[in-house]
């Protein structure tokens, strides 16, 4: 049986380029070889596309070393009509084949790449690709948009105030009016910035101004929201096949011990204060109606490819505080730890990723 050609794309442009790439070596070092051919394509922070080494080692992560995609001099020719999916690099020596693809596998993280972008530009190719469509792409990358399209559809939510550097320079105190009537502690975020980049809490008001900078250096667009004192509890979904129902994983528990919260050196190079334990200890009622809750904001949002749904447990309510559309895949990563929890390894999840691509 031949192999299926999957072009692996990661890095990008957003500020989660390391992380892209990082989460591209552990499906580079995991990848079924007996069932795909890989085609390792990197981009740039400046955008360009550039054909990568398939070496899952130069893509670790470790706090000494965040990998990134450079400028090799290469460049990958995409196919020039919906008739070819024929891939080709054109270097020093000039443009060479690479042969067909059948799928696109886009292991990107933030903006031009989680967002809809690049996903818009491979339906503009008519190529398959791994995870949700433009829409639900969109959708899940603006935080004041995944959380109004949730409370539309009955999914809880946290309470939330969302403004703009424009909103404050035209009316300061209104906004910060507003900000403060959430109450303490609260969180403030950039609305389309994942991997906890920009995001900050405010435990006094008076960090509340250097808090929004922080976030508007990554967005113009911020949410502070109400800080919900429970447990952060999160599962992974995948869609059905064949118009069976979505697949939602046991639970997963991030347990804080030593930081204010679960931010970009915890979830990626393994800073001491945070556990992720997986299963979480929930009763089995309780696991229940969170997957229950999970799957209704999986389909909300769109239904398509996979999610990682993430929530606050209070011991009573579950509150959704986000549904991130193309989780991070490394070796400490939530999302796969959840899926092997429930008896499927990291290969066949990743396999399972690119069939539904295939199928779709």
């Amino acid at each position: 049986m031949d192999k299926a050609v999957v072009a692996v794309l990661f890095g990008g442009r957003s500020s989660e380029h390391s992380i892209s790439s990082a989460t591209a070596g552990g499906v580079l070092r995991a990848i079924d070889r007996d069932r795909f051919a890989v085609i390792p394509i990197g981009i740039t922070r400046e955008g360009a596309f550039v054909l990568e080494d398939d070496d899952p080692d130069k893509f670790a992560l470790d706090p000494g070393h965040l990998p990134e995609v450079v400028d090799n001099g290469t460049r990958i020719v995409w196919p020039d009509s919906v008739r070819s999916r024929e891939l080709k690099v054109q270097d020093a020596d000039g443009i060479r084949s690479l042969g067909p693809i059948d799928v696109v596998f886009p292991i990107l993280h933030g903006r031009f790449g989680e967002d809809g972008t690049i996903q818009g530009f491979l339906e503009l190719l008519d190529l398959p690709y791994v995870g949700a469509g433009l829409l639900m792409s969109a959708i899940g990358m603006d935080k004041h948009t995944t959380k109004s399209v949730l409370k539309a559809a009955g999914v809880p939510v946290v309470p939330w105030v969302t403004v703009t550097e424009r909103d404050l320079a035209r009316d300061h105190d209104l906004w910060h009016r507003r900000i403060r009537s959430l109450g303490l502690p609260a969180f403030v975020k950039p609305a389309r910035a994942g991997s906890s980049v920009g995001v900050s809490r405010v435990s006094d008001w008076s960090e509340l101004d250097a808090a929004l900078a922080t976030a508007f250096a990554e967005d113009d667009t911020v949410l502070v929201e109400q800080a919900v004192v429970g447990r952060e509890v999160e599962c992974g979904v995948l869609a059905g096949r064949d118009g069976e129902p979505a697949r939602v994983s046991v639970a997963g528990e991030i347990v804080i011990s030593g930081r204010e919260f679960y931010d970009f050196d915890a979830k990626y190079l393994d800073a001491p204060g945070i556990d992720l334990v997986c299963p979480a200890d929930l009763r089995e009622g309780e696991l229940a109606e969170m997957q229950r809750i999970a799957v209704r904001a999986f389909e909300a949002v769109g239904g398509e490819g996979l999610a990682r749904v993430d929530f606050f447990f209070t011991g009573t309510e579950f509150f959704v505080n986000e549904v991130n559309t193309m989780p991070g895949f490394t070796p400490i990563s939530m999302f796969p730890k959840c899926w092997i929890a429930s008896g499927m390894s990291y290969p066949e999840l990743i396999s399972e990723l690119i069939d539904l691509a295939r199928v779709h």
